[in-house]
This record gives structure tokens, sequence and C-alpha cells, in this order.
């Protein structure tokens, strides 16, 4: 029996419990926030015009009264979910998952598809793209793959064919059908074609399983195979008997689980934006000015995703390791006005400037040992003083998302949205998802 069709049984099968509908409901919550907080960017008007979307159509785009195809929403809404870089993250994928695979979901669900039914879709996606993310192995994503995009397409195709109720067999063919569309290169972060990615991602693996679905054939040894997905993207690095090991005992989305972002900018910022933060909050009263050289200092590799040195645009400081910790010194705090689409703030380049990037070679390497990331910022002031702060990734984790405070900043407190957080946590057995839908499908009016 091939690895796809070991899968597709598992993914048919099994049966989530309360604490992953549970996390699924948060995780749904928090993608539904920053979907309609991307509403404001750009690019979405760019998007609905490229794909003809603007007459409509059955499927709900978040924050809109006009609908449109099920394919054509799926990359909207997942344009919308990682427009920000403000969705969630899971350290198994190494990626977004919930705006690849929620988007999806949302392509073929209709007001009378069943609530748990579509928590328990997304759970099994989410599942699906934990695993793939340690089966690939720890040069996928350093090696240039945008992981949101390569595995969530994947990922995507499985959440589809559960909530679609395709056979075992079908639900090979639709993983590989997925499998051979994967695609995304980190190249693109920084633009507006990162957030792309996870709606073409979340199209692929939906019209995967629509292909399966009507009846198209394709090999069922995709995944495992000498010339398959983990041959070519695992460079050497991979380890296939982890797709499904200890499957069902314990859920990705439940443990370790989403991590919901504090801040509006690459994940792989957040310790040493922390850092910052502590140093900000701190020190006794003094100017930025009066400092001489910024060190921040991580594990080797760990500066991989926000590679951007000297960013124009908000955009691309949301990437900027140099430019984070100088808005969190300057500001005290990592407000999304700082990261929209227009010029960065000179104040904050000036400092940018100050910052040196150190990595602690007497540390394995990032990509060896994720768990271990941590970031340490050392102020020198011209005066001789010097000031440090250090957080790991457990401490960064431990500090808890209030949902309520970041969906209202998010939509600006608008009044017709605030039912929102309360219908999602009331999805449960036996509800369906009309009065879900019926609230997603109002024009939003970015704040």
């Amino acid at each position: 029996m091939s690895t796809d069709t070991e899968l597709a049984r598992a993914i048919t099968s099994v049966r989530p419990d309360g604490a992953a509908r549970q996390a699924a409901r948060a995780g749904l919550l928090d993608f539904i926030a920053v979907a309609l907080g991307g509403a404001a960017d750009s690019g979405v008007t760019a998007v609905r015009h490229a794909l003809g979307a603007d007459d409509g159509g059955p499927s709900v785009v978040v924050g809109s009264a006009a609908g449109a195809r099920p394919a054509d929403a799926a990359v909207i809404n997942g344009y919308l979910g990682h427009a920000l870089d403000f969705d969630d993250y899971h350290t198994d994928m190494r990626g977004h998952p919930s705006s690849v695979i929620l988007p999806a979901l949302l392509g073929v669900a209709t007001e009378s598809t069943e609530a748990n039914a579509f928590l328990d879709a997304y759970i099994v996606g989410v599942e699906v793209a934990a695993r793939l993310g340690n089966a690939t192995g720890t040069r996928h994503y350093p090696r240039g793959c945008h992981s949101t995009s390569t595995l969530g397409t994947i990922a995507a195709s499985a959440a589809v064919a559960r909530l679609r109720g395709l056979t075992p067999g079908r639900t090979t063919v639709a993983l590989g059908i997925a499998a051979t569309q994967a695609a995304g290169l980190r190249a693109q972060f920084g633009s507006q074609v990162k957030p792309l990615h996870a709606g073409l991602a979340a199209r692929a693996g939906l019209q995967a399983a629509e292909f399966s679905a009507a009846g198209l054939d394709g090999n069922t040894d995709v995944l495992d195979s000498q010339t398959g997905f983990f041959a070519v993207f695992g460079f050497d690095a991979q380890d296939p008997s982890r797709l499904l090991d200890g499957w069902g005992k314990t859920w990705r989305i439940v443990a370790p689980g989403l991590v919901f972002k504090r801040f509006p900018t690459c994940g792989g910022t957040h310790q040493a934006a922390e850092a910052a933060l502590a140093l900000h909050s701190g020190l006794p009263p003094r100017t930025v000015d009066d400092i001489a050289e910024i060190v921040v200092s991580f594990p080797p590799g760990a500066d991989t995703a926000p590679a951007i040195r000297n960013p124009a645009t908000g955009v691309e400081a949301r990437f900027s390791l140099e430019y984070v910790i100088a808005a969190a010194l300057i500001d005290g705090s990592l407000h999304l006005t700082r990261f929209g689409e227009g010029p960065v703030d000179g104040r904050i380049a000036a400092l940018a400037t100050k910052v040196r990037r150190s990595p602690d070679n007497s540390v394995p390497p990032d990509h060896e040992r994720p768990g271990d990331r941590f970031a340490e910022v050392t102020l020198k002031f011209a005066d001789g003083q010097v000031h440090a702060q250090r957080r790991n990734r457990e401490q960064t984790f431990s500090v808890s998302v209030d949902q309520s405070t970041k969906f209202a900043e998010l939509t600006g407190h608008a009044p017709e949205l605030t039912g929102i957080p309360a219908l999602i946590r009331g999805l449960d057995a036996g509800g369906d998802l009309a009065a879900l839908l019926t609230a997603l499908r109002q024009d939003r009016v970015p704040a």
C-alpha cells in the first residue's frame, strides 16, 4: 500500500475530539479576523479583477456581499487571510495552515454545511500540513520553498476531500493531484505575491479534490515515489515515516497547536521583537539617539525568513529584523499602521541601520533545533552602557493573544461585525454554517 493510500484512509476515517474542535474554532476566529483586516490591501482588488470575479458567485468571500465562483473565492480568501502576515502559523509546518485550508473549505461550504463536519475537515487539514512539515524535513524551507504554499496545497486537498466525503480511493487521487501542483518560492517574501501564494494553494487544493470527485484518475504513489513529492522537495532530509506515525493520538491543532500572532510581522522576528519591547519598557529614561549600536544574536539560520535588511515599504518591513527591532524600541509597540503599503518611517529606518545581525555559531543551526530558537537584543550606548534582553520560543508562545481584542482592532470595532466571534464560538454539533456565512457576506469598509 502506498503512503498516499495510507494517508487517504487516515483522512477519511479519523474522528476529531472536542479539544480539537475547540482549537479549530479558535483558528477559524483568528483567520476571519485577519481576513477582514486584509480587506484594505490594494492587492485584493487586483486579484478580483484578474480572476474576473467582480460579477459574484455562490461561494462566500469574507467581507464582501458579492461572492465568487468556488475556485475564485479560494484565491481571494487566501489572499485576504495572508495579506497582513498576521495569520496563525504552525511550527511543524513552518508555515501558515489556516490561510490555505480555510479558504479552500469556504470555497465549497454552503449554508447547509454541518458545522462539525466543517471543523473536522479543518482539523484534518492542519494535521496533514503539520505532518507533511515533519516528513518533508528540515531543508525544505531553508532551500527557498514557501511551506505555506507547497505543503498547504496538499493539506487543502485533504480538507476538501474530507468535507466532500470522498472515498479513500478518490482522496488518494486528490492528494496526488495536489502534490503535483505544489509551488511557492520565498523569493516573493515582502511582496503581494506572498499572500497570493496562499490563495493559489487554496485553489489548487480545492480543485485537486474536485478533479478527483469528477472521476479524473492519477497515480496513487505520488508522495513517496522515487520522483515524488518527498524526493523532490525533501532535499535528502525527508522522513516519510513521520507522516503517519502516531496518527490520531494527539491532534496537531491542539499540540503543539496553532500559534496566533501578537504582531503583524514575520514570525521569525517575534523573539527579537519581544526582547526589544522589554528593553523599551525597562530602560531608564533616555532617547534612542543615544544608541551607538544594536546587536541581535540568534541561532544560525533563524533569520532566514526576515531577510530584508533595508525595507522601502511597510510590507517589506514585516520581513525586516532590523526594522521590527527599531520600531519596537521607538514605539514600544508593533502596530499594524507601521507595516502598511506606504513608505517606511524615516526615524525608524534610521535606527534600523544601527542593527547588526550576529548569529551565535556556538549553538546548532535553527533548522536542526527549531524549538530552541531565541533572540538576544543588546543595546550599546554612546556612554558605554550596555543593556540586553533575551527571549526564547517558549517565552514568546507563552504570551497569550486576546482574540476578542485582536478581532476588534482588525475590524475597526465595526458594529455590524461584532457578532461574528460569538457565531464562531457557537459552532457545534447539529448546527450549520448559515448564520456565519450570512455575517461574512457584508461589505467590509476598512477603518
